[in-house]
């Protein structure tokens, strides 16, 4: 018997309701805002994220998917907004549309040790607004994605905050790291080892216990920023003390990518163990122009579905239709009860019937197991009559009706969905 790969999870239907209630809350979230939704591809270029993400992060050289046919290198995209600025450089959005507000759902891969909260396929909800420098849309994307967590029924999350400033920002932060972490490197882990050789800035990002102690001692403060990234920084933080959107300074924060320049957060959530991330994200000003189109700014971020649905007490609402399930006891029966279940499916009433050959007993468990308001009877002695039997099963009453008189009858007592 076959199984599933490690690292990744059948949702199965008394799961997926959850999911549908996330999906679709998501979507009226994101209409709110004007974000419009983009559908990507599962399999991009390997080389799009070797580029955007950066060729010495653990996405790029540890975890990502590859599948190599001859010359080409593919790869199952680990995350969702270099394929999102891949989309808008190729078909020309910058010169069509310009300014865009983007979002997305869909699968992500990537090769690691499977744990709580972290698959190697997960789910992001995400969303990216690309051609602004503005700091009034990192103010916005930040309040979107504290909405969608509300929405979602999380509480007791946290919002952390922090600026890495412009590319020389970033450089004087990872010589004065190197400098603080000069005569520590017994002290670290083995990855954060290497890390101090080719991305140091990553030994900040680090879950070890060991490291986050090791670093815990590095003053970073607000005056490595250059005067334009520190009055970009203000902004953000007076919009969201406008909105009454709590967070918190987080100096270490720096986010596991490449592409991040100056706002960067994180919602992070005490039930979640070490790896307490609901969702990330930030600003990235130079990948646009790194992946060969104009210098734009741009702001985005992606929460974890999986993560979202550990932390939430999202429940699906019930269904808001009535069920009618039709039983067929004899084999002209059947034939009529097809032509009744197509007349009520396209007159918006949600109708079952049971196709295993069971007994009355039987189909009628089945439709009490299904959530039936009604069970519809057919059999020799409804056939005779041009009838049926239509059983209430929550009073218990039974009646009978002409066949032709069902459809008002339905009408007049079942809540419909949209008619075809």
């Amino acid at each position: 018997m076959f199984k599933r790969i490690p690292g990744t999870k059948d949702i199965l239907p008394n799961e997926a309701a959850a999911w549908q209630k996330m999906e679709d809350t998501a979507r009226n979230i994101f209409s709110l805002y004007n974000y419009r939704q983009i559908r990507l591809p599962l399999i991009e270029d390997a080389s799009l994220f070797n580029r955007s993400l950066g060729e010495s992060t653990e996405v790029v050289q540890k975890q990502m998917f590859l599948i190599r046919k001859e010359k080409d290198c593919y790869a199952l995209r680990p995350e969702g907004t270099a394929s999102v600025v891949r989309a808008y450089l190729e078909n020309s959005l910058d010169r069509t549309e310009g300014f865009v507000k983007l979002y997305y759902t869909g699968a992500m891969f990537r090769m690691e040790r499977p744990q709580k909260g972290r698959l190697r396929q997960f789910h992001h909800i995400g969303c990216e607004a690309i051609g602004s420098e503005a700091a009034q849309v990192d103010v916005e994307i930040i309040a979107l994605a504290d909405d969608l967590l509300k929405a979602f029924s999380v509480t007791g999350y946290e919002i952390r905050l922090n600026s890495l400033g412009c590319p020389k920002d970033k450089k004087g932060l990872v010589e004065k790291l190197r400098r603080y972490l000069k005569d520590k490197n017994d002290k670290l882990c083995q990855d954060c080892q290497e890390r101090l050789k080719i991305n140091v800035l990553r030994v900040l990002d680090c879950k070890n216990p060991a490291c986050k102690e090791t670093v815990a001692g590095l003053d970073i403060e607000d005056d490595r920023l250059c005067l334009e990234c520190k009055e970009h920084f203000s902004i953000v933080k007076d919009g969201l003390e406008l909105l009454g959107i709590a967070y918190k300074l987080s100096p270490h924060l720096v986010r596991g990518l490449d592409y991040y320049t100056r706002t960067v957060f994180e919602a992070t959530h005490p039930d979640l163990g070490s790896q307490d991330a609901l969702g990330a994200g930030g600003r990235y000003d130079n990948l646009v122009e790194e992946l060969g189109g104009p210098r734009l700014g741009s702001c985005g971020f992606a929460l974890g579905a999986e993560r979202v649905l550990l932390a939430s007490s999202l429940k699906p609402e019930a269904e808001n239709t009535d069920l009618i399930y039709a039983i067929a006891l004899t084999e002209e029966a059947r034939k009529l009860t097809l032509r009744l279940l197509d007349d009520m499916r396209k007159a918006g009433i949600r109708c079952d019937s049971d196709y295993s050959g069971k007994s009355l007993k039987g189909m009628m468990r089945s439709a009490n197991n299904a959530g039936a308001r009604y069970v519809l009877i057919i059999g020799e002695d409804e056939l005779k009559r041009s009838g049926v039997t239509l059983k209430d099963m929550s009073s218990g009453e039974q009646k009978e009706l002409r066949t032709e008189d069902l459809p008002s009858e339905l009408m007049r007592n079942v809540k419909i969905q949209n008619p075809k």
